[in-house]
This record gives C-alpha cells, structure tokens and sequence, in this order.
C-alpha cells in the first residue's frame, strides 16, 4: 500500500469491525503506531475505515485529509462489494472530487476489505 518506517500515519474510522491483521502489517510497514484524529500535528497519510452507514463520504474525506500534508495519500478502506455496508463504487467516484481528492486505485486488501488511494489532484507548475 506504499507504506514504510518513518512514515506518521492516522488512523479513522476504527470499529470493531476493521481487520486487525491489516492494521498490524501497515504499523508494521511504518515500524510505529498508528496515530489516532487527536494527533494534532500534520501526518504523511490516512487510513479511513469507512462504511457506508457512517454518513456523508465527502465530509468524512475532507475531515481525513485535514492533517494531511502536501503529498499525502488517504487510504479509504471500505467493506468489498457483497459484504455489510459496503459502500458503491459511484459513491466514492462522487464524493472525491468534492472534498478535493482524485482517486489513483483501488484494490483488495484482506478477505473483507478494499482500499481505494485518494490524493490531492497535482496543480501545474
């Protein structure tokens, strides 16, 4: 997924639900913790754990990327297609653009989730 040690990654979204063993191979790609929405200081990338009964996607992507700096990536985790509250593909193709992100890829993470990476569009120079 891009991850490695040094990296400062946030965590959001986290529920009974998320995959441990997912969440253990990232801290241990970025040899540290994940950090949780309290931080309070800029971090390299998100983690979003994210279904499709917690509300409005658009808001909770710009509420994720408010710690993100430049460069940065949100990882949107969401359950696969067929699984509880999965959430459609449209409705992320939909909320990116609004909360400023475009998407670069998706794909199947762990037996019950998909991560979908969204960045900040890159402006001309």
């Amino acid at each position: 997924m891009g991850f490695k040690p040094g990296l400062v990654v946030q965590e959001l979204g986290w529920d009974q639900d998320t995959d441990d063993d997912l969440r253990i191979a990232i801290e241990d790609c970025i040899d540290a913790d994940m950090v949780d929405g309290d931080y309070g200081n800029v971090v390299d990338a998100v983690v979003l754990w994210w279904r499709d009964d917690d509300g409005d996607l658009a808001d909770g992507l710009v509420d994720a990327k408010a710690d993100v700096v430049g460069g940065g990536a949100i990882w949107l985790l969401t359950p696969k297609v067929g699984r509880p509250n999965s959430v459609d593909a449209a409705d992320i193709a939909e909320a990116a653009p609004i909360a400023g992100l475009v998407q670069t890829t998706t794909a199947a993470v762990s037996k019950d989730w998909q991560a979908t990476r969204l960045v900040a569009p890159k402006t001309p120079a």
